[in-house]
């Protein structure tokens, strides 16, 4: 009787999901339609439930991760409500038909390019910053004129909730549909021939959403991860070096896809640079962490035992605990971790962390630095500090990477003019501000005749004549 149950479950999963999509889908000419107002009147109305929801979201993500309210505002509430206002500012522009030459042989016409709507589209998002990371897509899809089903993730289900009800309360059911569900409904969706995918996640998953995508020939976006280096030479600040890696280190316990994940240090400034970074971290969250409010959890039992593998992989294989490494299970509580003298063994060496451990290598030549970072995978972001210039145009010019920081970590995310996101096993396209929404368009071209074109004058039959005016146009234009 299980059996026959879960199959039925299956089923009518399908049958809701793939109404929904149609739903959406008869909806979308009317959506693509709608004037840079109509989108600007969206947003403004999707900034105020935000902000009327700001409770909740404190409330919600208290449970999921124990994050504080100012660590919420700083991170998930602030960029959204600053890519809304971006994207207000500056919709009515992009969505301006952009006028481009037309060469000589095509006198008499004119050629202009339209961002249209790709059409009904599918938003994966994350559990790490469930706010920030779903209604920011959100927002560039919107203002695209598409309409959306949000798959929020299932990790950080009280957030979730939330999320669902800021969209309701926004959104009409047939412009938007919030999907709750763990990897069944997303598997189900990615069957579904949305017009474009957009998701955030790990390299494996976004694999198997591109492969996914390629059936039904939609185009994708993944934000993915990868093991963001920082490199601190002998001239930076050491200070502001230090403060800074422990802040974006260590905020969210490590969660975040853009966390410096290690750190080549000068071999010269090695020590002094330890010295400080620990005590930024006790200034930061108390000599005992476990009893601070400004230091959140490991989302659920599940990572806090990849974190902790992880660590236990670097201390079976001799890497040296220089600060922190306790534990405590039943909180799902990784202390602020710092290690060094890594073997080449160790996982931390080879995955992605995404939790509250950090590496320290030393070097001592920029081309060694360089070297180690490009025997990895080109990475999500690359964060140098350093006053040498030559130091600094020598890593950017010698690696690649979907973002760079100099003298901070992670705030080039904060700047909606710049474009966010990864290269190959990091990403594929761009987010935020106009990156973003053209991201969700199509840039459809148009040209118009307006006069007798030359090219009457080309078609069958050929003769001579022909020939020779195909001739002078091959010459001369």
């Amino acid at each position: 009787m299980l059996f026959w149950n879960d199959i039925y479950k299956i089923i009518m999963n399908k049958l809701e999901l793939n109404n929904v999509f149609l739903e959406l889908k008869k909806n979308q000419n009317r959506i693509a339609n709608t004037s840079y107002k109509e989108r600007i009147i969206k947003l403004k109305k999707l900034n105020e439930i935000l902000i009327e929801y700001k409770k909740q979201i404190h409330k919600a993500l208290y449970e999921d991760f124990k994050k504080h309210p100012s660590e919420v505002d700083l991170t998930e509430i602030y960029p959204v409500t600053s890519e809304i206002k971006h994207n207000i500012k500056n919709l009515k522009n992009w969505l301006k038909d952009k006028k481009v030459k037309t060469p000589t042989a095509l006198l008499g016409s004119n050629s202009y390019i339209k961002n249209e709507a790709k059409g009904v589209v599918l938003i994966i998002t994350p559990w790490n910053f469930p706010v920030n990371l779903s209604l920011i897509p959100l927002i560039s899809a919107v203002s695209a004129g598409n309409s959306i089903v949000l798959k929020p993730s299932e990790i950080t289900e009280n957030t979730s909730k939330v999320i669902k009800l800021i969209v309701e309360k926004t959104f009409k059911s047939n412009e938007v549909q919030v999907i709750l569900g763990g990897p069944d409904v997303a598997k189900n969706l990615l069957k579904i021939p949305f017009n474009h995918i957009y998701f955030t996640g790990s390299p494996v998953i976004g694999k198997v959403v591109m492969e996914a995508a390629a059936k039904n020939l939609a185009s994708v976006t993944l934000e993915l991860g990868g093991k963001s280096p920082t490199i601190v030479d002998n001239s930076c600040s050491i200070e502001n070096a230090a403060k800074r890696i422990a802040w974006s280190k260590f905020i969210n316990n490590g969660q975040i896809c853009i966390a410096p994940d290690y750190v080549l240090v000068h071999k010269s400034i090695k020590e002094k640079f330890k010295k400080i970074i620990i005590s930024k971290i006790k200034e930061y969250y108390n000599e005992d962490v476990s009893k601070s409010s400004s230091y959140c959890r490991i989302v659920n039992k599940k990572h806090f035992n990849r974190v902790k593998l992880l660590l236990d992989d670097s201390i079976k294989n001799g890497d040296k605990v220089i600060h922190g490494g306790n534990c405590i299970e039943k909180e799902n509580f990784i202390e602020p971790t710092i290690i060094e003298k890594v073997s080449e063994k160790s996982i931390v060496n080879h995955e992605e962390i995404f939790g509250p451990i950090l590496p320290l290598f030393e070097y001592e030549s920029i081309d060694e630095a360089i070297n180690f970072i490009n025997n990895k995978e080109k990475p999500l972001a690359l964060y140098i500090y350093s006053r040498n210039k030559n130091n600094i145009n020598k890593i950017i010019n010698n690696t690649s990477s979907g973002g760079v920081c100099i003298n901070h970590s992670a705030m080039h995310y904060s700047n909606s003019n710049l474009p966010f996101g990864g290269i190959n096993n990091s990403g594929v396209g761009k987010s935020k501000g106009i990156y973003g929404f053209e991201e969700f368009s199509n840039k459809k071209s148009v040209l118009k005749q307006n006069l007798p074109s030359a090219t009457d004058l080309m078609m069958p039959p050929y003769n001579d004549l022909k020939q020779k005016l195909i001739d002078f146009s091959i010459k001369w234009f």
